[in-house]
């Protein structure tokens, strides 16, 4: 579950993620470096913790600190948003990376490249105000179109991502009017986006709705290429804010982004569509 890769492999990754941080960057996005390491708080603070713990490789404490290897990017993209007071100027502010993650799967269910313990993730994260929604949320919806236009994927659709309110306390945050709010939020800006969608309830994160790209392989197979998550819990949490117009402290919204998802995912699918037979560029 940790690839190696060699030359070969080492050069298409780097051509694909040369192509998308040149749209990304176009797209107004500013990258970001965070180390492969974090602090245990981070983690509670986020709210993570209790739901990755079971996959988390084991804390690591050095001088009385208590590190694991980071199972996601956000609560570090979230120190960036922090590190300075930040006016409604500034948003919506659009951080990107891509970052390397570590997850600790059952020896059971790694396969090839689909499904590794070490992966790096196509990540990025917007802090916005809530009447920027509707058009960020357009925004990144256009970005993987435009990534998949370019390789020539065309068989793909959209699953809006809901919570299963039966199941809130045991996989998701307990907060029905968070819930509701932000599910409205997304299905409005998916809808006037006018991109055709289908609702799965069950399947969003622990903290938001998400809308997903599901795409489909040579064999029909079907992947998750793409998601974008809109979260209202973690600027919470966080206790993240900026001066709005009035001069009052506001509360952000985040959107969460990965147009192609991880390298080793995107690289796995691509193989399997094109059978090794990549577009020219590529």
């Amino acid at each position: 579950g940790l690839p190696l890769w060699l030359p070969k492999g080492a050069t298409l990754r780097r051509v694909l993620e040369e192509y998308v941080r040149e749209e990304e960057i176009a797209a107004g996005y500013q990258h970001v470096v965070t180390p492969h390491l974090g602090r245990e708080e981070l983690y509670r603070t986020s709210g993570h913790y209790p739901y990755y713990e079971e996959i988390m490789f084991p804390l690591m404490t050095v001088e009385g600190e208590r590190y694991v290897l980071k199972p996601m990017n956000c609560p570090h993209h979230i120190r960036i948003y922090q590190h300075r007071p930040r006016s409604y100027r500034e948003l919506p502010f659009r951080i990107a990376e891509f970052g390397t993650m570590y997850r600790y799967e059952p020896s059971g269910v790694l396969m090839g490249l689909t499904r590794v313990r070490g992966m790096t993730l196509n990540d990025a994260h917007i802090f916005c105000a809530e009447e920027h929604i509707e058009s960020e949320v357009r925004r990144v919806l256009e970005l993987p179109q435009k990534i998949y236009e370019t390789l020539g994927l065309t068989d793909s659709k959209i699953v809006l991502a809901l919570h299963d309110p039966k199941n809130r306390k045991k996989k998701y945050v307990d907060n029905p009017a968070l819930w509701a709010k932000s599910e409205a939020a997304l299905r409005t800006a998916a809808d006037r986006a006018n991109v055709p969608f289908f609702e799965a309830a069950g399947e969003a994160a622990f903290y938001g709705p998400k809308l997903d790209f599901q795409m489909f392989d040579a064999a029909g197979r079907e992947f998750t290429v793409s998601t974008i998550q809109l979260d209202m819990l973690l600027p919470e949490r966080f206790r993240l804010s900026f001066t709005d117009t009035a001069g009052e402290p506001g509360t952000p919204v985040l959107i969460h982004r990965a147009p192609i998802g991880t390298l080793e995912r995107f690289v796995a699918f691509l193989i399997e569509h094109f059978r090794g037979a990549f577009p020219l560029w590529l």
